[in-house]
């Protein structure tokens, strides 16, 4: 009797003492569930803890499968539910047959409107506008360390390259767009007859398209991605260029200029935004340097293609005299291949996983994570490495407005609306650059980018027309002065060039299929003379007297005579429209060949900013190239003499291309990906507005001084340094 009664309160005991055991095994699983990410990645590198802690409840941990996808393990699942959910529990629990114990289910206690059940999480619906915030941005945090160990999983090879040269031929595009303004200029207002006061709309309008398209297309790519909107921008970019090549009146030409630069403006900070989400930290630095070289390329291609097309005016047909298609037009057509070309290979890559991440589109951003990782491997030799990852942490979404339209309304007034949406979505974004913690540095970085932008697209049109002027000295000095001549029964067919003639008499004399330039005819007579197929450049008869003199197929007419007389004279098949002619055009040349060096020069400062960027960092490059590149400025001083000049515009370019590359980069990571596109955009606005500002104020100076420019351009600079030096270092930080 005894031994029974002992074994009854033994087993009793035994089931007290097996409840509270798996009571306390329930509470651990739990405390496990919270602690996973440290537990898991410690012994099998899993990235698990990084789930959204709203999928939790659902008991939604996920297991790498052997082939690298992801998803529930119905075995363990079903293992796990029978030893939690069933095992013994307190008398005031209730134990429900699989109900999972661990995390709390959403809904699984009742709540009155308006309240929060006791062990429930607060629904976003109860938390304010600013706790939501709060939330997402403790979750960007989370996501940008996860996010640095997803990219070295990755590792860098074959689809970081691949990337690389394709985002270069965009980058390479915007080059040769600012270059294509300064070659085409000279051509086109002459080929369309335009007067001096329309003279230099086309550089000023191409920077401005650039400056709207720069903010524009920065801003909708962090709310479509990067890709979509790359692709856009190049197309338009491409289609308008082309389509510049062909027009002919002067006003349509700077409406495709304009909508052109405006489709290229968004290359810059696309680019930079779409490749540094694919760089791991330690590779970002460099290789965002690496890519600034196509820049210079763009640049090269451009002065190359230049120096080779339009000097060759046989490079020409026409269709009667309303239709012209001139060399330089060529050049325009050869300078969009780049900008089709990327066109084309984008079609080929995926949207930027960051930004996927950014949106809340976690499978998308793991296939491409994933198609990144197998890339690699292969191109390694390690086709069997499993990409291991299989959940990424998700940034909270926070709910916008948005006007709801009616599916029976005009799909007009929807294009409109939608418009509008994206447009408000632009300027929210952009309002946020101006808000804690990104504040300073937008302001900071928007100095940077417009003294050091002013700076050099200023001396970029200065040394130019400086040298221009120089060589217009050098070619007056060797004008040859005629007085007092008299010229009887001579035929003229061959070219004067750089003469002046005063007082002189020609009778009977003929020109035949000679050309005039830059000559001057001042108070002479021409009696009885025959002039057919004459082309005259910078050529005119001042005062003169036209007497039984017979004209055809020239392009003399009432803008060469001026203050000049005609008797008894007449005029047949005049050529119609400015003649254009680079038959022995030295000048022509030696331009396209100055540029061509200018460009070359930045090639050290590329390679030696790219070596150096992540090892004496970002800000003393920034500074340091921006300080320097003022204090040659000085050196201008001495420049009495081309090959003086070119010297100085080599070493200019030389060191501030070093500026660039840097800043370049600090915008890139100073920003977080939500803002990134839209805060790079204002840069690069401001960028073209300065280059604006460049144009009209040093433009205007050339001839008259040179103590203005040198100051102007030097303080600027170096004011501008100093202001980068106040910039925070970036080289240590995940990308946001």
């Amino acid at each position: 009797m005894d031994d029974t009664h002992n074994n009854r309160t033994s087993l009793a005991k035994g089931a007290k003492d097996i409840a509270k055991e798996a009571k306390r095994h329930a509470a651990k699983n739990f405390s496990k569930a919270v602690d996973r990410a440290s537990d898991e990645y410690s012994t099998h590198r899993s990235y698990n803890r990084f789930q959204n802690e709203d999928e939790d409840d659902n008991n939604y941990n996920a297991h790498s499968h052997p082939d690298g996808r992801y998803g529930n393990n119905a075995d363990d699942d079903e293992e796990g539910a029978s030893s939690d959910a069933t095992e013994g529990h307190d008398d005031e629990d209730e134990i429900y047959e699989g109900e999972y114990q661990g995390v709390p289910a959403h809904g699984g206690g009742k709540a009155r409107d308006g309240q929060v059940a006791l062990g429930q999480p607060v629904p976003d619906s109860l938390k304010s506008r600013k706790e939501l915030e709060n939330e997402r941005q403790a979750d960007e945090e989370e996501l940008a360390q996860q996010y640095e160990l997803i990219m070295q999983e990755c590792g860098h090879g074959r689809f970081q390259w691949q990337l690389f040269f394709v985002l270069g031929l965009a980058l390479m595009s915007d080059g040769v767009e600012v270059f294509v303004v300064g070659f085409v200029l000279p051509s086109a207002e002459t080929d369309m007859c335009v007067p001096n006061s329309g003279a230099g709309w086309l550089g000023s309008i191409v920077y401005l398209g650039m400056m709207f398209g720069a903010f524009f297309w920065g801003g909708l790519s962090d709310k479509l991605g990067r890709r979509q909107c790359l692709l856009i921008s190049m197309s338009v970019n491409g289609f308008f260029a082309f389509l510049s090549s062909f027009v002919q009146g002067y006003s349509m030409f700077l409406l495709c200029r304009m909508v052109s630069g405006f489709g290229i403006g968004g290359a810059v900070p696309i680019v930079f935004s779409y490749f540094a989400e694919v760089l791991a930290r330690e590779k970002r630095g460099e290789h965002l340097s690496w890519l600034c070289m196509f820049w210079m390329i763009g640049g090269i291609y451009a002065s190359a293609m230049a120096w080779a097309i339009i000097p060759h005016y046989g490079w020409s047909f026409s269709m009667g005299s309303a239709y012209q298609f001139h060399s330089w037009r060529v050049f325009v057509v050869v300078c969009a291949l780049p900008c089709v070309s990327a066109v084309v290979a984008l079609t080929f890559m995926p949207e930027s996983p960051r930004f996927y991440l950014e949106m809340g589109k976690h499978d998308e951003a793991w296939m491409v994570l994933k198609q990144i990782h197998d890339t690699n491997m292969r191109a390694r030799g390690e086709p069997e490495r499993v990409f291991t990852v299989n959940r990424i942490k998700i940034p909270k979404q926070l709910d916008e407005l948005v006007e709801m339209q009616n599916e029976s309304a005009n799909p007009v007034l929807k294009v409109l609306s939608k418009i509008k949406s994206e447009l408000r979505g632009i300027w929210s974004t952009f309002l946020r650059c101006f808000t804690y913690p990104v504040k300073d540095n937008t302001l900071k970085l928007a100095a940077v980018w417009f003294t050091l932008s002013f700076g050099y697209y200023g001396l970029s049109v200065w040394f130019p027309d400086v040298i221009k002027h120089l060589q217009a000295d050098e070619y007056a000095s060797r004008v040859k002065i005629h007085n007092s001549e008299r010229i009887e029964d001579f035929t003229f067919n061959f070219t004067l060039e750089n003469q002046i003639h005063r007082n002189g008499v020609f009778l009977n004399d003929r020109f035949i299929g000679m050309k005039f330039k830059a000559v001057t005819f001042i108070d002479s007579s021409f009696l009885n003379c025959y002039f057919e197929d004459v082309s005259s450049v910078g050529s005119f008869f001042k005062n003169c007297t036209f007497v039984d003199s017979f004209f055809y197929n020239t392009d003399i007419d009432d803008v060469k005579l001026t203050n000049s007389k005609v008797i008894n004279s007449s005029f047949h098949h005049n050529k119609t429209g400015c003649q254009m002619t680079f038959d022995d055009d030295y000048s022509a040349y030696w331009v396209y060949f100055v540029n061509f060096l200018g460009t070359l020069a930045v090639l050290p400062g590329n390679i030696v900013s790219a070596l150096l960027m992540d090892k004496i960092g970002r800000l003393s490059m920034l500074g340091g190239s921006m300080v320097l590149s003022g204090i040659s400025c000085f050196f201008l001083w001495f420049g009495t003499s081309e090959s003086m000049m070119i010297f100085m515009l080599c070493l200019y370019n030389g060191l501030s291309i070093s500026a660039w590359n840097s800043l370049d980069v600090v915008t890139t990571e100073l920003y977080p990906t939500d803002r990134r596109g839209t805060g790079f955009g204002f840069c690069n606005a401001m960028c073209k507005l300065a280059a604006v500002l460049g144009n009209l104020i040093f433009g205007s100076l050339v001839g008259i001084t040179k103590a203005i420019p040198i100051l102007l351009a030097s303080s600027v600079l170096v004011c501008g340094g100093l202001v980068g030096l106040r910039l925070p270092d970036t080289r240590a930080n995940v990308l946001m």
